[in-house]
């Protein structure tokens, strides 16, 4: 998994409420079980006018100005619906690496820490802001500094984020939830063989005998 530190990255402001993991990634494009050639599907209802992909030049992610963004600022409760983990998945394979918004689905927000995006959580009316100023400002850039937990604005202001201490140290290291237990390989091997020796019935290939 890709590591986390800093990031400096062209703004999507997608001004929405209540976006729902369908559309993210609506149901039909679920039949993969891989994390790649999910990009291109990515808010498929919103983006396409059909299923030849003709792009609807009215969304925001079609507009010349907004491609090759990689940091999304969206309304509150983003990725609600669906636990679906291709979701993140469509939207870390198309190049964001992290999403501000003022509240995000509990699952929905897990599944970014093991997909190498980084949620934020800002107060409303400092995400409102950001989005008139995306939307006002072409080329509009944010520096993301995990470790210090700031956003540096254009202007070279900061905004401070919270973030679970153990959230943040997995994705600094780009580590998800095996990764993280792998860590411990040797504590898990010194485990198996006081077992093995404590309760060698447990290990062994015998068949079990009355």
């Amino acid at each position: 998994m890709q590591p986390f530190t800093t990031h400096t990255g062209l703004v999507l402001p997608l001004d929405r409420v209540n976006v729902n993991t369908d559309e993210i990634l609506p149901a039909r494009f679920l039949k993969t079980i891989k994390r790649t050639g999910l990009g291109e599907a990515l808010f498929a209802n919103w983006r396409y006018l059909d299923e030849q992909k003709t792009p609807k030049p009215d969304f925001v992610l079609n507009e010349p100005r907004y491609q090759g963004v990689s940091v999304l600022i969206a309304g509150d409760n983003f990725g609600c619906g669906s636990s679906r983990e291709h979701a993140p998945w469509a939207l870390a394979e198309y190049g964001f690496r992290a999403i501000i918004a003022p509240s995000f689905a509990d699952i929905f927000y897990n599944n970014c820490f093991s997909n190498s995006i980084l949620p934020i959580v800002l107060k409303e009316d400092t995400v409102n802001n950001l989005l008139r100023e995306v939307e006002a400002t072409p080329g509009y850039t944010l520096t993301i500094d995990l470790a210090a937990q700031t956003v540096t604005l254009p202007d070279q202001q900061f905004l401070h984020f919270e973030i679970d201490a153990f959230r943040k140290e997995r994705l600094l290291k780009g580590l998800d939830m095996i990764g993280w237990t792998l860590q411990m390989g040797d504590d898990i091997a010194r485990y198996e063989r006081r077992r093995q020796q404590e309760a060698p019935w447990y290990f062994s290939n015998e068949p079990a005998t009355r």
